[in-house]
């Protein structure tokens, strides 16, 4: 039984600064309140096929501006959601419309390599059309507050952390499943009827998916809440189509502003790109941070990092300060990750995320 595996994962449920942080969350965990898929299915949208892209990404601006309002209602219990009527065109279907024109070009994160996914060609996250599973299943270790988390491990990554633990997956060394949308669909239901507090999109990276994904909640009916467990390093489209589709965002903020990120993980403007996300997460969703904190690396990488969420995202913002760095697959050629943490290390990161004033973290 998960309970006495992982007390604290009940224990959350009592905890002030955690259910503040994530309120809307725990309403949809709990049946109260209904995952933000579920209403974006709901809400009408007016676009055809011969629209131009411009226009169609205006309608959809229009509509994410409609829906925070909607889903507010919703949840003031101001607009029973019940009663709301099946549209023949959804803001959900004009998102996969969006995403499937992104893969003619495509542009899902920052790298923007720009190849024709639909023409079965791959960029740097060696992703094509089809969706790639390593692995489903009840998780058991993730934050409190997600366990048990239904986590799907999706094969390929839009960056290359030499110290990557799941490099067996990021970097495509496993043949994975492919999924379609619709069998994909009933294991998300298979498993949130089974008692998972949470789908959790991971990887590798879910971002080279965005347009499979969204077509599978399209065949969900049963409410679940949607974990974005990213990277951060995703392009500002699909921030925009993140917009009324994640419930959480469960962002790592990896590095800080110098070439930390471009040397280890070769990932150029991931600080640009991360604080632009974060922000844009802490506008439409809730917010959780993972910071694996890296030897070495305090004052050029943790010490900004979270001087900048207590700055911009709120002293209340929920932090995981992650200390299970250990070298992994290329870490080697990297002289200081070539070591686990110290003692003197992991109390130094937690020094500085209070010194930031970091009121709400996980250790």
């Amino acid at each position: 039984m998960w309970t006495f595996q992982r007390p604290d994962a009940v224990a959350v449920l009592n905890d002030r600064l955690a259910k503040k942080s994530l309120a809307r969350y725990f309403a949809v965990m709990q049946n109260h309140s209904p995952a933000k898929f579920l209403i974006a299915k709901k809400i009408p949208a007016e676009f055809n096929r011969s629209d131009s892209t411009e226009q169609l990404w205006r309608e959809h601006a229009r509509i994410t501006e409609e829906f925070g309002k909607i889903q507010r209602e919703i949840d003031d219990e101001r607009r029973d959601f019940r009663a709301l009527p099946t549209p023949e065109k959804s803001y959900l279907d004009l998102k996969i419309e969006i995403a499937d024109r992104i893969l003619s070009r495509c542009h899902l994160c920052v790298r923007k390599c720009n190849v024709n996914r639909l023409e079965g060609k791959s960029g740097y996250c060696g992703c094509g059309l089809e969706i790639t599973v390593s692995s489903i299943f009840e998780h058991m270790g993730e934050e409190p507050e997600l366990v048990p988390s239904e986590t799907v491990f999706t094969l390929g990554c839009t960056m290359r952390c030499r110290h990557c633990q799941n490099w067996t997956i990021s970097q495509w060394m496993e043949c994975g499943q492919v999924y379609d949308p619709a069998d994909l669909a009933c294991e998300v239901e298979r498993l949130r009827l089974g008692g998972c507090r949470n789908v959790n999109l991971v990887g590798g990276e879910p971002t080279p998916w965005l347009p499979q994904w969204l077509k599978t909640f399209n065949y969900v009916e049963t409410s679940v809440p949607i974990v974005w467990n990213s990277n951060s390093y995703y392009s500002s489209e699909s921030a925009a189509l993140l917009a009324g589709f994640a419930d959480v965002y469960l962002l790592d903020f990896k590095y800080g502003p110098g070439r930390c990120a471009e040397k280890t993980s070769d990932a150029p403007s991931y600080w640009e790109t991360c604080m632009y996300n974060h922000l844009e997460a802490k506008k439409h969703g809730e917010l959780i941070i993972r910071i694996l904190v890296l030897p070495n690396h305090l004052e050029c990488c943790a010490r900004p990092i979270v001087d900048w969420i207590a700055k911009n995202l709120g002293s209340e913002t929920r932090v995981n300060l992650m200390f299970q760095y250990r070298p992994e697959w290329k870490a080697f050629e990297v002289p200081e990750l070539s070591r686990k943490l110290t003692l003197d290390e992991m109390q130094r990161a937690i020094k500085l995320a209070k010194e930031a004033n970091l009121q709400n973290l996980i250790t």
